[in-house]
């Protein structure tokens, strides 16, 4: 058996030769034999024992992001749905009977047998205690390794009881067709079936998760997480609340309230159920109301978590893919090329130093010597060539040459341009990724939603497909002109849950529209009105200095007539030079460092500066000269003004890497949050550096040296303390 085993916190690496005998990779030495035991018996216990769990204050680095965190919201969302199904399942009866009429709005119930009675019962119970054990393990209230198992046991066994009274219902005591029927209860009890069975499985999902030692024993949600759980359970109390109100007083049915509900709170109002009476039509008045803020709420909720899940996961995964293709592009000068060119021909490769802590060095195998090496023989003397080291305190360590400080500011300033292509390319991706997500899973709730009431309504109006997609499309759009409608009672419960789900979904679309289609027409509408009806002061300068190569051509072509009129007036001579002072360039910004007093009132302007763009939209985003002068007023405070030349000049103004890890650009604030806190770190250190330079002034004896003594001594520190 080969294998390595590394202790990174002492950065020595443990090696099993091939005697199987342990090692140590720096040294050699052999292991005493107690940690070789233990070494051994670990790793049989590993085998043994595949899972790893871990305890709940851990905090070390998590993975399976939506094991961990979408597994336990979609849980809270489709378990006081199945109750709210299961609800409905118990107070109708299962069958019915045929009217003259022929329809299934007037089937007259036939009652249920009282062991379908009990055992419904029993299954509500089983998920209503299954949801209060999911309810105490986000509020911590039970432990995580107590409470889940507990939850999906009741889940399953709520499953359990509606499928096998399900199936003696269809096999013993069914309907006896054509005269009668399966009504909405029935239906929504094999749609709570289906939801419980749902729920259970991706639970189970969570646990495997943490068994496998992916995240802690806790469900890792965050505030904005936690209020749309509790948003979502008390959506469904108001609209199992108001169907019971509203069944009482309008003398429907339960099922045929609730629909009622669900219709009235997506503002779809079809118009086939109305309130007959003015205390039901009172009613709706607070019901709607309420029901409407709740479902806001929600879906706000909803579309947030998927911004989230969209930033956390898929736009940090593209930005991280980016960085890797941008990283090493930035070349300045043609002997760096060249040097680029012979690195892309060796195969980069990691390797641990063991003398370095918390280090890592880059290295690439020389290729096989050529002489001598027949084919198929391997060159056994490789040689490992360090490039760079990188550490936890800097991404990027340079070479100590001493390089000219302007060549290091271009190497900074092509990392910076590429990380900024990275930053606008990646709120592009972000924007029409959403739209992207947001479009399929409409069209997919659209399309399969359509399919379902052909095959629903086929016996009760004989839907054609598109007639059904006509449908859907009307009810996603809460439009609802009433000319189809849900009419039989497989259709009616099916219409509940789908809309509950695809009308979120579409106001998502339309949020997601907002920032890519709509901002589009948006200003094109501003800019067509800018230059046309309302036209804006500055607008040309603006335009001019968006396309540079026109503005440089009219500039010349001003200053060509100009010289022209000064020649013929006889006054030649230069333009006069304006008064504002330009932008400061590269070999400027190399020219040196001011002096500290220079640079402690430039950064007090700077924090002026800064404060100020905090409300500007859309956000600042500043220039790589305007970074080099940040990083100068954050860098002076905390050494020394040789020593600051002497870091610029060695490795470069700027202290990280674009493209690194530690890039402002990937920071989770704006540029100018995150540039006024350091900002306001670097006056602190100052502050505190000027007060300790007056303490020691004010500290310094003047005249003759005083007497030395323990009680002198005591005095004169009593003195300093008090000054």
């Amino acid at each position: 058996m080969t294998g390595s085993i590394s202790k990174g916190s002492a950065g020595t690496d443990i090696g099993m030769g091939q005697n199987n005998s342990p090692t140590l990779g720096s040294s050699g030495n052999t292991i005493p034999s107690n940690i070789e035991g233990d070494l051994e018996a670990s790793v049989h216990r590993r085998k043994l024992w595949p899972f790893r769990l871990r305890p709940d204050d851990d905090d070390g680095e998590q993975d399976w992001w939506f094991a961990s965190t979408a597994i336990p919201l979609l849980a809270a969302t489709t378990g006081p749905a199945a109750n709210l199904l299961s609800i409905a399942a118990l107070v109708t009866s299962w069958r019915c009977v045929y009217t003259e009429s022929g329809k299934d709005a007037d089937a007259i119930g036939r009652p249920d047998p009282r062991w379908c009675i009990a055992s419904n019962i029993a299954s509500l119970v089983c998920g209503f205690v299954g949801n209060l054990f999911l309810l105490l393990n986000f509020t911590r209230r039970v432990r995580y390794i107590i409470a889940l198992p507990m939850t999906i046991i009741f889940w399953y066994a709520a499953t359990i009881l509606l499928i096998t009274i399900l199936v003696i219902m269809n096999n013993e005591d069914g309907p006896h067709r054509p005269q009668e029927t399966y009504t909405q209860g029935f239906w929504h009890a094999v749609i709570a079936a289906c939801v419980y069975l749902f729920s259970s499985m991706m639970l189970m999902i969570n646990m495997m998760g943490y068994f496998l030692g992916h995240y802690p024993q806790h469900f890792t949600l965050t505030d904005h997480q936690r209020t749309l759980i509790l948003q979502t359970m008390m959506f469904f109390i108001w609209l199992g609340g108001g169907a019971a109100v509203f069944s009482r007083v309008c003398g429907w049915q339960y099922v045929d309230a609730l629909y009622f509900c669900d219709v009235t709170i997506l503002t779809v109002g079809f118009g086939d159920y109305s309130a007959p009476n003015d205390t039901g039509r009172g009613l709706v008045f607070p019901f709607s109301v309420g029901g409407i803020i709740m479902l806001g709420l929600m879906v706000g909720s909803i579309a947030r978590f998927a911004r989230e899940l969209s930033a956390d996961k898929v736009l940090k995964r593209h930005v991280q893919k980016q960085r890797t293709l941008t990283v090493g592009r930035a070349v300045t000068t043609s002997h760096e090329y060249g040097l680029r060119q012979e690195e892309l021909a060796r195969r980069p490769t990691i390797a641990i130093l063991s003398s370095a802590k918390n280090s890592r060095a880059i290295g690439f195998e020389d290729p096989p010597a050529q002489s001598g090496a027949g084919p198929g023989v391997r060159n056994k003397g490789l040689t490992k060539r360090v490039v760079h080291t990188i550490s936890k305190s800097k991404v990027v360590q340079r070479t100590v040459s001493r390089t000219p400080k302007v060549i290091l500011l271009r190497q900074e300033k092509d990392r910076f341009d590429a990380m900024r292509t990275i930053q606008q390319k990646s709120n592009t991706f972000k924007r029409w990724y959403n739209l992207t997500t947001s479009v399929l899973a409409f069209g997919l709730l659209w399309c399969v939603g359509a399919a379902v009431f052909v095959v629903a309504e086929s016996k009760s109006q004989g839907l054609s497909y598109f007639q059904a997609l006509y449908f859907c499309y009307v009810s996603l759009l809460t439009i609802g002109y009433g000319d189809l409608s849900p009419k039989s009672n497989i259709g009616k419960p099916f219409f509940i849950v789908w809309s509950l789900v695809a009308v979120p979904t579409m106001t998502i679309l339309i949020s997601d529209m907002g920032d890519t289609v709509i901002a589009s027409f948006k200003r094109g509408t501003f800019t067509l009105a800018d230059f046309t009806v309302l036209p804006q002061k500055g607008i040309w300068r603006n335009f001019m200095e968006n396309h540079p190569w026109l503005l440089l051509k009219l500039e010349k072509r001003a200053e060509d007539h100009a010289a022209a009129r000064r020649i013929a007036e006889g006054l030649p001579g230069p333009l006069n030079e304006e008064l504002s002072a330009p932008a400061l360039t590269i070999e400027e910004l190399a020219a040196g460092a001011p002096d500290e007093h220079s640079l402690a009132r430039k950064l007090a302007l700077a924090i002026r500066k800064t404060a100020n763009d905090l409300h500007a939209d859309p956000p600042k985003r500043y220039t790589y000269e305007e970074w080099v002068e940040f990083t100068r007023l954050i860098r002076f405070s905390s050494q020394s003004a040789s020593e600051v030349e002497q870091t610029e000049e060695e490795e470069g103004i700027i202290e990280w890497d674009w493209i690194g890890e530690d890039s402002p650009m990937l920071a989770d604030s704006s540029e100018s949050e995150w540039v006024l806190d350091r900002l306001c770190e670097s006056l602190d250190r100052h502050m505190r550096r000027q007060v300790r330079k007056m303490g020691d002034e004010t500290l310094q004896p003047v005249g003759p040296e005083p007497p030395q003594g323990p009680e002198w001594d005591r005095s004169w520190a009593e003195k300093g303390t008090d000054t």
